[in-house]
């Protein structure tokens, strides 16, 4: 039973919160408002907000899951790392990196654009137009810098030389206001013009997150990961053998459809093979494939975590052109900004196949209050981020002067590098 009074909400109990459990464990939670973000984004305010959600296998605890896969040498590999749960150093595995997070971010930000969302909808973007394609800037792995952009152009002349691109590159964390009016999320999500010559853009990402799993074999073999098996089964044929000639007529009719690595490697297969003989279509997806022992297994966790930090420290480093008020302004518009795409972000748990992963607490926020003091807040769902999102535009429309109406930046895509794209294939 939970009691409010005034706008303090008395609650039991609830989860303890990393460092500052020893203030955040008690009975006070307050909600998140938009004065308390105003003091965070002014000087020597909170240093950061936290979200952490203990989640679980949806299958329940017996069910493994498959972390992120990554590339070690010529093998693939899980990223096992030691950190330090429940007083103990743990092993655990990395179940979604940083990068992953900040996508899924992005993804609910995008969804809430194209859906109309009548808040999220006002934030300035920019989107490069190709024939067939649109991408915007909170697509794009290096965002308002993105190769996309810069390779693109405006009104028949490179978008390097617009006026208004030129002004959100040249911006510094001195003076960022150029850069809040057409990208914001390159701030909020972090972005590094690092290609350019000098007086490259730096901005690092305000809001960060992860999700880790705690192995449930703490032992030393715990990370030696036994492999799965997979099979594929073919109802017409276990195995379908052609002849070269065959093989390579099969090629040239689907050639445009496959990928050119996959076209190179079963013509040198065709070209190869002796004359009388045949050649396995296992390539293009035909014939069965025995149970094998070849892929990597899954991972048992006693324990999966979510965690998001979003660091008022870094948006304090930014300034907007005006007087203090102006900057604080400007500062919690990027904080409300993030926090609407966070929550939203957290309602869908969508990671990858055989990692399917349910809530086994709310998430629990807490406020930094400086000298190893903590709040605990009550949720922020997406009534209540949506509420700080509105009061940030109109706070900094009126106190900044910030133009925040959904304008969008239109580039047309470079041809070069839209025909130079190969659909599937990532860069090694």
């Amino acid at each position: 039973m939970s009691a409010t009074w005034g706008r303090i909400v008395i609650k039991p109990v609830g989860h303890p919160i990393g460092g500052l459990r020893h203030v955040c464990g008690g009975l006070m939670s307050q909600e998140m408002t938009y004065g308390k973000l105003v003091e965070a984004c002014s000087p020597g305010g909170a240093s950061v907000l936290t979200c952490v959600t203990d989640l679980a296998p949806a299958a329940g605890p017996h069910a493994a899951v498959a972390p992120a896969r990554y590339v070690s040498g010529n093998n693939a590999s899980y990223a096992f790392q030691t950190r330090f749960v429940d007083g103990q150093a743990m092993s655990t595995a990395l179940i979604d990196s940083k990068s992953s997070q900040l996508n899924r971010v992005e993804l609910a930000l995008a969804d809430a654009i194209r859906d109309g969302d009548p808040l999220l909808g006002r934030t300035p973007h920019l989107v490069v137009h190709y024939p067939d394609q649109e991408v915007a800037d909170y697509e794009l792995p290096h965002r308002v810098f993105d190769g996309h952009v810069r390779a693109g152009s405006v009104d028949g002349r490179p978008v390097t030389d617009h006026p208004v691109y030129r002004a959100a590159r040249d911006a510094t964390p001195g003076n960022a206001r150029a850069l809040l009016e057409l990208s914001p999320v390159s701030l909020v999500l972090g972005s590094w013009d690092s290609t350019r010559r000098a007086h490259q853009g730096r901005y690092r990402s305000a809001l960060v997150g992860e999700i880790i799993g705690v192995l449930a074999d703490q032992s030393d073999s715990g990370r030696d990961i036994p492999r799965r098996g997979g099979a594929r089964r073919d109802e017409v044929a276990p195995s379908v053998r052609v002849s070269p000639k065959d093989l390579e007529m099969l090629v040239d009719a689907q050639q445009d459809e496959l990928s050119p690595k996959n076209v190179e490697a079963l013509r040198r297969t065709a070209q190869k093979a002796k004359a009388g003989t045949t050649v396995s279509a296992a390539a293009l997806g035909l014939g069965s494939i025995p149970p094998a022992l070849e892929t990597l297994g899954l991972v048992a966790c006693r324990q999966i975590i979510r965690s998001h930090v979003l660091s008022f420290s870094s948006l304090r480093q930014l300034r907007f052109g005006g007087d203090l008020d102006a900057d604080v302004a400007c500062r919690s518009l990027l904080a409300a900004l993030a926090l609407a795409a966070l929550v939203r972000s957290n309602e869908e748990l969508l990671l990858r196949a055989d990692c399917d992963l349910v809530e086994a607490s709310a998430p629990a926020f807490s406020l930094d209050l400086r000298n190893g003091q903590g709040e605990k807040l009550d949720r922020l769902d997406r009534a209540v981020a949506d509420e700080l999102l509105g009061a940030a535009i109109e706070r900094a429309e009126k106190q900044a002067g910030i133009r925040w109406e959904g304008q969008v930046f239109d580039v047309v895509g470079n041809p070069i590098v839209h025909g130079g794209v190969i659909e599937g294939e990532e860069e090694a």
